[in-house]
């Protein structure tokens, strides 16, 4: 796509460029993948071992604690796609390696939460065919483009995410028993089994007015852009582009935000809001939001924009 540089009233156009070897595009990402993804570096080239003889362009950490995949390439390929989804079946089968790593670059203290593995794919183009096909595929990959102006401009961009959800475990016949208690255990097992989490999970028992609050909490943030990625997990639910821009947290009283902001660059902040930073909560954000009614919403949405500009939407 052009790119312009604006001066007064001309548009000049500025040059577009590629990385001279994909190792080039490789190493500026694991350099600067808090600020990209906002993932901490694991391992590069990390080996597969003889038996599968390859090797992963880039390991890291998500911010959620998922295993993240990164694969490159500076042309378009379809071996991008493959190669990216023969690496996630072999980490799903070796847990334990990942975690060896894990705990060499980022110390034996952290944790790895499998519930969810990032795949990542970035290239300057994809083929409509690969686009159709990891549709329909069942993984859940994010294909990104990228393009190089003057070698100096780089702009990153979600071409396509995929979302699997596996289907309720041991789905079918109720054989008599009470339908209300075989959905929940079905429920049930399939967040053990899966660690797959839903959003009217963090609805259940609140009262309506909290119900109320977080349904248009939901509402407003994904239709800020409809690239924005609702994830549910076991205590808060991220929303997020290519790192979280916020998490909300479902309480029996009141709503709870987490905005991606640095709460000193916040001047004149609404009263019930929080400086996080270094204190742990649920989610990812150093600015803290305090939701109690809609008014409480109204007087937000300005944070949770500032916040999704602020990590590149």
């Amino acid at each position: 796509m052009p790119l312009f540089e604006i001066s007064g009233q001309k548009l000049s156009l500025i040059e577009h460029t590629n990385f001279s070897l994909e190792k080039n595009l490789q190493v500026l990402v694991e350099k600067n993948l808090q600020t990209v993804f906002n993932c901490r570096f694991v391992a590069s080239e990390f080996p597969t071992g003889y038996q599968h003889s390859g090797r992963i362009d880039t390991l890291a950490l998500s911010e959620d604690d998922n295993p993240v995949i990164i694969e490159y390439k500076k042309v378009e390929s379809s071996e991008l796609i493959n190669q990216s989804l023969y690496y996630l079946a072999w980490l799903t089968d070796h847990q334990g390696d990942f975690e060896r790593a894990v705990q060499k670059e980022l110390g034996h203290s952290t944790e790895v939460d499998w519930s969810d593995i990032r795949v990542i794919c970035i290239a300057p183009n994809y083929k409509k065919y690969d686009l159709y096909a990891v549709q329909v595929m069942g993984a859940n990959i994010e294909l990104w483009s990228y393009n190089l102006y003057q070698r100096k401009y780089l702009y990153l961009e979600k071409v396509l995410q995929t979302v699997f959800s596996p289907e309720s475990i041991n789905g079918g016949e109720s054989n008599g028993k009470n339908p209300v208690m075989v959905a929940a255990g079905k429920k049930a097992a399939q967040t053990r089994a899966t660690g797959v989490y839903r959003f009217d999970e963090h609805l259940e028992g609140k009262g309506e007015d909290v119900k109320d609050l977080a349904l248009a909490v939901q509402d407003f943030i994904t239709g800020i852009d409809s690239a924005i990625q609702e994830v549910p997990k076991k205590n808060y639910i991220a929303y997020k582009s290519s790192q979280n821009i916020v998490c909300m947290e479902i309480q029996n009283q009141r709503v709870l935000l987490f905005l991606k902001l640095n709460p000193k660059e916040i001047t004149d902040p609404p009263k019930d809001s929080r400086d996080m930073t270094g204190k742990g909560h649920y989610g990812t954000g150093d600015f803290g939001l305090s939701l109690r009614s809609m008014e409480d919403l109204e007087a937000a949405k300005q944070y949770i924009e500032m916040a999704y500009h602020k990590v590149g939407g």
